[in-house]
This record gives C-alpha cells, sequence and structure tokens, in this order.
C-alpha cells in the first residue's frame, strides 16, 4: 500500500503515519439491497503508537482491520500504510504439523531470509516473546497463552512496522490474559511498533492503548475518541483505568442505546 513519506532536516524521508483511512465506507450485498457495515471513516494510525478500536459486537471493528491489512477493498474511500502489516486473529491459527519454530522459520521463508538464518532469528523471537527454549515444541505441547505468544512472534517475523490485532486475548483466561497485557507492551515499547487492536473489553482498550476509538453500532462510524495518558506500566485494576474506563462504558451503552442493539 502507498505511504505518505516527511523528509527531515538531514534529507532522511520517513513515513507520516503507520495506517491512514481517509473516508472509508463498506458495504455488502444482503435480502433487502446492500448493507452498510461501515460509514465515512477516517483516522490515522501515527508511527509508534497504540489504538484501540472498540464498539458492540457487529459493529464493523474487524471488517475495518481486515480493510486496513488488505484482506478486502473498500467500497469507497482510500487506505494506506507504512508497509504490509502484519495480522493476529483471535485464534493463533499455528500449523500443527509444524513446531513452534518451524511456524516462525516459515513466516521468515515467506518474506525472504536465507534458511541458514532462519533458525537463529526464529529463537530471537521466541526469545523476544518468553518462549526461550520452546523451538523444537509441537503447537499440542503448548498452552493457550503460549500460542498466542508463538502467533505474536510469527507476526514479529514478518518486520512489519504495523500490527493489527484481532481480539488476540479474548479465549484466554484472566490471568493469562493479563500476563499477555504485559508483555504485548512491553514488546511494542522495545520495537516501537505501531499498533492497532481490536477489542470489546473497555478495560483491555484502556489498560493497552495510547488512544482508545469507539465506533458506533451499525453501520460503524467513528463516535468518539479519547487520548489514554495514564503511565506505565498499568494494571487493568488501576484506579485510573477503572475511571476511564467507566466513562467510555457509559459511551458505548448510549451508542448501543441510540441504535436499539441490545
Amino acid at each position: 500500500m502507498a505511504t505518505t513519506l516527511a523528509k527531515a532536516a538531514d534529507g532522511t524521508e520517513s513515513a507520516t503515519h503507520a495506517a491512514r483511512i481517509e473516508h472509508v465506507s463498506k458495504s455488502y450485498p444482503g435480502p433487502a439491497g446492500r448493507q452498510l457495515v461501515l460509514d465515512d471513516i477516517s483516522l490515522d494510525v501515527a508511527p509508534g503508537e497504540f489504538v484501540t478500536l472498540l464498539g458492540a459486537s457487529g459493529c464493523g471493528k474487524s471488517t475495518l482491520l481486515n480493510l486496513v491489512a488488505g484482506l478486502d477493498r473498500p467500497t469507497a474511500g482510500t487506505i494506506s500504510t507504512d508497509g504490509r502489516p502484519a495480522l493476529m486473529f483471535q485464534e493463533h491459527a499455528l500449523f500443527p504439523w509444524l513446531t513452534a519454530g518451524k511456524n516462525i522459520e516459515l513466516a521468515l521463508k515467506l518474506r525472504g531470509v536465507p534458511k541458514n538464518e532462519r533458525r537463529g532469528r526464529a529463537e530471537e523471537l521466541l526469545e523476544l516473546v518468553r518462549l526461550k527454549g520452546a523451538h523444537g515444541k509441537r503447537v499440542h505441547e503448548l498452552s493457550g497463552g503460549m500460542r498466542q505468544r508463538v502467533a505474536m512472534a510469527r507476526a514479529l517475523a514478518q518486520e512489519s512496522k504495523l500490527l493489527l490485532m484481532d481480539e488476540p486475548f479474548a479465549a484466554l483466561d484472566a490471568i493469562t490474559r493479563d500476563v499477555l497485557h504485559d508483555e504485548l507492551t512491553r514488546i511494542w515499547r522495545e520495537t516501537q511498533l505501531s499498533v492497532l487492536f481490536v477489542t470489546h473489553n473497555v478495560r483491555e482498550a484502556v489498560r493497552l492503548a495510547q488512544r482508545v476509538v469507539l465506533l458506533s453500532s451499525r453501520p460503524g462510524r467513528i463516535a468518539r475518541q479519547w487520548t489514554v495518558g495514564i503511565p506505565h506500566p498499568r494494571r487493568i485494576e488501576d484506579t485510573a483505568v477503572a475511571e476511564l474506563s467507566v466513562e467510555i462504558t457509559e459511551e458505548l451503552r448510549g451508542e448501543i442505546r441510540r441504535h436499539g442493539q441490545h
């Protein structure tokens, strides 16, 4: 996808955004005619920024993420990204016949990394997600949290500047999810990735993000945005996280009531 560049004083060029969504709408054919899912969405994600997309089920969060990933095309509007994004789903989508390390090496192979470099790079990525020594483990030997760590390492293997995450921790128990929140925050800060993270969990959105974007119920429109100024490290039970979560939850409930959803 196209990238907008800015020239610095030293003559070097850098991207002005990790993702730019401009007046994007998406509709699908239905029995009563075309159904509008997203309506006139405009949103920028800055380099190194962590943004969460929040909204009720069916509001178009995942649809928007798929459009940014290039898996689908908008009906109207344009999307540009700084290089090809990496995408991480709720399901780990690991190949069960490959080991943890070989799943990562496959991503490296597809990126064109020479064969003699793949093993070492895969082990580095496993260490980054705190799975050192897990290269030879089969998928069935890994817990749910460990599988999502491998999936994260595989996404990082693509060396994209933008990581798209579609409710990657929704299926995990509360303690594992809490641990992976810490790990994701650490990796984001270490790698300076840009992250666009879809969730329906308000506290998760506040705990992780620098900015929370609330989508209205279908058709999805940007209803409101919040800048999260709470310093890291954050805990999901922190007073400041809880207070902002209450405010956002009230807005979300209002959107649901306004559109007649229950």
